[in-house]
C-alpha cells in the first residue's frame, strides 16, 4: 500500500499554502541570501564591547546559528536576547542587531527602543513593519529581508544577513567558502529526502513515521548543534502542531536524565531524537552513547541524526534542514496544515487588546 507521505495529492490537500515548496526551495534561499550578503555595507563603530542579537522565534534561531558558526572568530561576547528587556550592560559600546522578520514583534520593538536610548550601535533586520519604519525614521542601518514568507521559513535570509553584517563590519572573516559548501550540502540533502523520494528510501519520512503519535524529545550538544535542537523543537511544534521539547548535553545528564523513570506508563509515548556531530567534545560523544542506552529502555523510540559537511555553518544547517523536512512529513501524518499558527496569532491579538486597554505603549518605538 502506498504511504500517504508518497501521495502528493493528499499531502498538497493538507498543505494548500505549500510549506513543502518553501522547504524544498531552502537551498535556493540560502544561495540567494549569500549573494545578498555580499552587498551589505555598514559603517564601522569606533569600538565594540559586546554584541547582542535580540529577537524571537526564527529570528532568534538565526542569531543562534550565526553566533555558533562564527563565535570562534569573535573577540567580544555575543549573546542572543529573547525578551522585552536587554541586559543591563548595554551601552554606547554595544552593538545590537534587532531582528524581526515581520517587523512587528513586540518584544523586539521594546528591546530596540532600549538599545536606541542607550546609544548602542543598532542594525535592524526586517522585511518591513514597525521595526523598519522606526529604523528609517531614526536613520539607522536597515537590512531589508525579502517579504512574503512565514517568519520561520525565512531562516536562511535572516541568519545569513546577520552573518553578512558581521563580515561587513570586519568582525569575522570572509564566509564565502562556508556558504558555498552549505548550499552544496543542502542541495544533496534535498535530493535524498525530498517529497519525490519514496518513504522506503527516505530517512526523513521514515523518521517522521517513527515519531508519529508521540511527544518528541530532541537532545543535542551544548556546542555546535544547540541551535539545531531548538529549531527542531520549534518546527515540530509549529509545522506539525506536535508537542516537543529539547535539552542539551552535558547539562541534560545532570537533571533531565533522572526524569526518565516516571511516569512509566507515559514514557513509551515519548520519542527521542539525538542530534550528533563528529566534532562534539569526546566526553560528550561518550555521554551520548551512555544516555542513549539509558533512555531507550523507557522511550517509545530512539533515533539519531548526524550532521553533514566540513564547515560549522554547513553542519548546523544540514541538521536544521533534515529537521524541517521531518516536521513537514509529521504534519502530513498528523493531518495538520503546516503553515497556520492560529493559537499564536490569537495570543498576539489578546496581548494587543490588553495593551490598548491598559494604555501601555512602551513596547513600541
Amino acid at each position: 500500500m502506498l504511504s500517504i507521505l508518497d501521495q502528493m495529492d493528499y499531502c498538497d490537500s493538507i498543505d494548500p499554502l505549500s510549506m513543502r515548496r518553501l522547504i524544498q526551495s531552502f537551498p535556493d534561499q540560502v544561495r540567494d541570501a549569500a549573494q545578498r550578503a555580499l552587498s551589505i555595507s555598514l559603517p564601522r563603530p569606533g569600538g565594540v564591547a559586546n554584541i547582542v542579537i535580540t529577537g524571537l522565534g526564527g529570528s532568534a534561531i538565526g542569531g543562534d546559528v550565526v553566533g555558533t558558526a562564527v563565535g570562534q572568530y569573535l573577540r567580544v561576547p555575543l549573546i542572543v536576547n529573547r525578551d522585552y528587556r536587554l541586559p543591563g550592560f548595554i551601552s554606547n559600546l554595544s552593538m545590537v542587531f534587532a531582528s524581526s522578520y515581520s517587523g512587528n514583534t513586540e518584544e523586539t520593538l521594546s528591546a530596540f527602543q532600549q538599545a536606541y536610548d542607550s546609544g548602542a550601535f543598532l542594525v535592524c533586520f526586517s522585511s518591513g513593519g514597525k521595526l523598519a519604519d522606526a529604523a528609517q525614521e531614526r536613520r539607522l542601518p536597515l537590512i531589508r529581508l525579502p517579504g512574503g514568507f512565514p517568519p520561520r521559513a525565512a531562516l536562511g535570509y535572516s541568519s545569513i544577513a546577520m552573518l553578512g553584517a558581521l563580515q561587513s563590519l570586519g568582525l569575522v572573516p570572509d564566509q564565502a567558502s562556508a556558504l558555498s559548501e552549505t548550499v552544496e550540502v543542502l542541495d544533496s540533502i534535498a535530493e535524498r529526502i525530498g517529497p519525490a523520494v519514496d518513504e522506503s528510501r527516505n530517512p526523513a519520512k521514515s523518521l517522521a513515521r517513527s515519531l508519529h503519535g508521540k511527544i518528541i524529545a530532541i537532545y543535542g550538544s551544548n556546542g555546535l548543534l544547540s541551535p539545531a535542537a531548538a529549531r527542531w523543537r520549534g518546527q515540530i511544534e509549529e509545522n506539525a502542531k506536535n508537542l516537543a521539547l529539547h535539552h542539551l548535553l552535558p547539562e541534560m545528564n545532570h537533571n533531565e536524565l533522572v526524569g526518565w523513570e516516571c511516569p512509566e506508563s507515559c514514557l513509551r509515548s515519548v520519542a527521542v531524537v539525538f542530534l550528533r556531530d563528529k566534532e562534539d567534545y569526546p566526553q560528550v560523544q561518550h555521554r551520548f552513547e551512555l544516555t542513549r542506552d539509558i533512555v531507550k529502555q523507557a522511550a517509545g523510540t530512539v533515533q539519531e541524526v548526524w550532521s553533514e559537511g566540513k564547515s560549522l555553518l554547513a553542519r548546523i544547517f544540514s541538521v536544521i534542514y533534515f529537521g524541517d523536512y521531518v516536521s513537514l512529513y509529521l504534519s502530513y501524518l498528523n493531518g495538520k496544515d503546516p503553515v497556520p499558527v492560529q493559537v499564536i496569532e490569537r495570543l498576539k491579538r489578546e496581548l494587543g487588546r490588553g495593551a490598548a486597554r491598559d494604555g501601555n505603549t512602551n513596547s513600541h518605538p
